[in-house]
């Protein structure tokens, strides 16, 4: 028997599952940021926060499936205090340059709600790859995020910037891909 103004068992029970439900939902939400690509590709993401865990051999399949089209790689991490501060300008330089420059970020040693949090407040409509054990930086040399790879459309690696980019130097390097 329950109190008089107190929820019945029933409605605690309906109001658990509701907020059990709620709760599954969130975490289990697919990825839903459509991706602005300049191209296709088999293993290229098409949604922004798909976040598909790759390895540095698929990833290195995935360039050469972009040749054709100057690239832009973004070595990322949610938790980088450097990446928070340059993904803005990468994110103006991607709507800028979209259309004919294919942008991949690779978001290293992160968890993957934390680097769709990140994608989402940071409003980048490119996609990235996941790279939790941080293989894919380590084959090109990078020590951690961030880091910038540039490519132009024969897939030739025509400048890297290690470390936090700067307006000029992003500028700069686009000029010298995109025209």
């Amino acid at each position: 028997m329950t109190r008089p103004g107190s929820p019945s068992r029933a409605a605690l029970a309906v109001a658990t599952a509701l907020a059990l439900s709620a709760c599954t939902a969130k975490t289990t939400a697919a990825p839903s940021i459509p991706a602005v690509n300049a191209t296709s590709a088999s293993l290229l993401p098409t949604t922004a926060d798909a976040l598909p865990p790759i390895d540095a051999a698929t990833f290195q399949t995935l360039l050469s499936q972009l040749h054709g089209t100057p690239v832009v790689v973004n070595f990322w991490a949610s938790w980088c205090e450097p990446c928070k501060t340059e993904t803005p300008l990468l994110v103006a330089a991607h709507r800028r340059y979209g259309d004919r420059v294919q942008f991949v970020g690779v978001d290293l040693k992160d968890s993957a709600s934390g680097a769709r949090r990140f994608i989402a407040d940071e409003d980048m409509t490119y996609p990235s790859v996941f790279d939790p054990d941080g293989a894919i930086g380590t084959a090109f040399s990078l020590l951690g995020p961030p880091g910038t790879l540039f490519y132009d459309a024969a897939g030739h690696l025509v400048a890297r910037s290690p470390g936090q980019i700067s307006a000029q130097d992003l500028q700069r390097n686009m000029q010298v891909i995109a025209g």
